[in-house]
């Protein structure tokens, strides 16, 4: 299987706009780069903080690397055909088929250089989406050795949660995890703890010890919708947002305010103070797994507004109306698109999560088609993907890949 030669002329305007972008707004600082000037074949494995983490790595060789992206960010790109110069490899997140493991082998093979983002997803919370076992055995098959790339500090740069970039200082540390010698003896328990340690993060805790100024890190307008229960009354979808920085309950008066470097203080008078973002999300999906486990909650429906990509303006736009319904072994989408009908049954074995926008959206991929699905209440998008979550961590050990169709959640 050959891949289209990239484009050294392209490859290299890339980079030119990804350096000012690292420098000026992420002011990207290595603390180790140990792929300079280096000629491939090996792959390289990086955490996943936020959206443009590629903008930080893509120049950090020298020489052209061919980067694994998702196929909703690729087909919404209006410049889509520059993105076939520089070589990248568009995938269905949480959907590795056949097709998507040659052509990765194949870079390999080429003697090429391979990136990829094994969580699949960058984070809504500060801590990282956990990698499926599948991504350690490919990395063991390709036989190659395998350098990391941690990313630290972008998450503030760039919130899923928020609007906009915010400028601050951020750190790229990029060294060799295990040579392909390494990796033929190691097993997989051992290369998954390894790896584990190296690209699993939680960047509340990381912010805590380097305390890095990020401009407007004070504004956490929509993250309510990343933290939509309260964890002193434990109600659900009362946490809002006063005055740009104070997240309040409205059913108890609980509330905490940011500071400078998103840390958080409890101004509320009632309740514990919880200092990190990711402690709070961590307490509330815990709190929900529990109503699972004793049967309070089953399943959930959520009526949405279905939206595809328009093939001429590269953006998602409104094709009709539908539900999604999660339940402990199965994820139903009922719609309506375009006036037929579209049913899938996708069991949640087969998904560590689903794409999505708090307070938005999530999305649906199946083959090759992808569901953008408006939730009527937005409010309620992360809680339908922490049950995902809940109910995949519940289903996992089920899961050989065939029922979805994957082969292997690389």
């Amino acid at each position: 299987m050959e891949h289209k030669k990239i484009s050294k002329f392209y490859y290299r305007i890339t980079q030119a706009a990804s350096f000012v972008v690292s420098k000026f707004i992420f002011k990207r600082k290595f603390l180790r780069n140990e792929i300079k000037g280096k000629e491939g074949p090996f792959a390289v494995i990086a955490n996943h903080q936020a959206a443009l983490d590629f903008v930080n790595l893509i120049g950090a060789t020298g020489k052209p690397m061919r980067f694994v992206i998702s196929n909703s960010f690729y087909q919404t790109l209006p410049v889509g055909w520059v993105m076939d110069k520089i070589g990248v490899i568009p995938k269905q997140q949480f959907q590795t088929t056949l097709k998507d493991i040659k052509r990765m082998k194949q870079v390999i093979e080429d003697k090429g250089i391979l990136v990829i983002y094994p969580a699949g997803l960058m984070c809504e919370d500060g801590l990282s989406t956990p990698i499926p076992e599948a991504t350690y055995k490919f990395l063991q098959w390709i036989k190659a050795d395998i350098y990391v790339a941690k990313t630290v500090g972008t998450y503030f740069s760039m919130p899923k949660w928020g609007k906009g970039m915010r400028r601050g200082r951020t750190f790229l540390d990029i060294y060799k995890l295990f040579t392909k010698e390494e990796l033929a003896e190691a097993d997989i328990a051992e290369i998954k703890a390894k790896a584990d340690e190296a690209l699993l993060f939680d960047a509340y805790r990381e912010q805590d010890e380097l305390k890095i100024k990020f401009r407007n890190n004070d504004n956490i307008e929509g993250l309510e919708n990343v933290l939509y229960s309260c964890p002193h009354c434990k109600s659900e979808f009362t946490v809002d947002v006063k005055d740009k920085s104070t997240l309040c309950c409205s059913a108890c008066g609980y509330a905490e305010t940011a500071d400078e470097y998103g840390m958080l203080h409890n101004t509320g008078g009632v309740g514990e103070e919880i200092r990190y973002v990711s402690d709070w999300s961590t307490l509330m999906q815990q709190e929900l797994e529990e109503k699972v486990v004793s049967g309070e909650i089953t399943e959930v429906t959520e009526e949405l507004e279905v939206c595809t990509i328009d093939a001429k303006t590269h953006k998602f736009i409104p094709r009709g109306e539908g539900n999604v319904r999660v339940t402990d072994k199965h994820i139903y989408f009922t719609a309506t698109v375009d006036g037929e009908p579209v049913e899938l049954e996708l069991p949640t074995a087969c998904f560590p999560s689903v794409p999505f926008s708090p307070g938005k959206y999530v999305e649906l991929q199946h083959g090759d088609e992808i569901y953008r699905c408006m939730l009527k209440d937005g409010r309620r998008t992360t809680r339908l993907v922490n049950l995902i979550k809940i109910f995949h961590k519940l289903n996992i050990h089920t899961h050989d890949g065939t029922e979805c169709g994957c082969h292997a959640h690389v």
